[in-house]
């Protein structure tokens, strides 16, 4: 086996220890706990892993439950050495947090006591996205099908610098309950499943979960975004600077 599978599962053992995991729900049985025997097998299986790493490297569990894209974006933003702000507790480093990341900014296109009780939808991602020097493309599941997301996710995955967060509903996949945002890692191609980093750490694992699975639980109503469905947004740095 390569060094790199033997970091990517250092890295796994770190998502999955330094956070609680004595009161994570049950997975259902459609979902594969990376930590598993078969989880293990799906990530040394996986071509597409390239975002993997720096996801893991910037891993944090979302600060409130409401704040999932909040994490998420955090993450990306981070993983990409994108220009981020300076915050007390780290100085003189500068970097992105769940605290410094929100501003009069990020409030224009999703106000923060609104963020506080209803977390955020897809165009809301990718509008709090498109503030930061980053090429994205948002995409609702009803505008594509499922080979189109499976390609364009499998590419993104495989490529450095980037990345590629889903908002999906979770009771679509067999978990509880509602809709939900986290980065993908990884793809394996014999499997054809995507390995979901779950910004909820502390209610569920990573997990690989069906491709088709996937796209069936982004391919749902969601009532707050005017009734668009979810889907994933694709980030990557940006060509031209902004």
């Amino acid at each position: 086996m390569s060094g790199r599978f033997f970091l990517g599962l250092a890295c796994a053992l770190h998502l999955l220890t330094t956070g609680a995991r004595a009161d994570t729900l049950r997975l259902p049985a459609n979902l594969t706990d990376l930590s598993s025997e078969e989880g293990e097998r799906f990530f040394h299986e996986s071509q597409a892993l390239e975002a993997y790493f720096p996801i893991a490297a910037n891993f944090v569990t979302q600060k409130t439950q409401a704040y999932c894209g909040v994490a998420s974006i955090v993450m990306v933003l981070n993983a990409l050495h994108a220009p981020a702000p300076s915050t007390p507790e780290y100085q003189p480093y500068h970097t992105f947090t769940q605290d410094n990341f929100l501003d009069e900014h990020t409030d224009a296109v999703l106000p923060r006591d609104l963020l506080a009780r209803q977390g955020m939808t897809l165009d809301q991602l990718g509008g709090l996205l498109a503030l930061h020097s980053v090429a994205i493309e948002v995409h609702h599941a009803a505008d594509g099908g499922l080979d189109a997301f499976r390609a364009a996710a499998r590419d993104y995955l495989g490529a450095k610098d980037h990345f590629v967060i889903v908002n999906y509903l979770r009771k679509a996949i067999g978990q509880e309950i509602g809709g939900h945002i986290s980065p993908l890692a990884a793809y394996d191609e014999k499997a054809d499943r995507f390995l979901v980093l779950d910004v909820a750490r502390y209610k569920y694992p990573p997990v690989w979960v069906k491709a088709s699975d996937l796209f069936d639980a982004m391919n749902t109503i969601d009532v707050v975004n005017d009734s668009k469905t979810r889907g994933y947004v694709l980030i990557a740095k940006s060509a031209v600077p902004q």
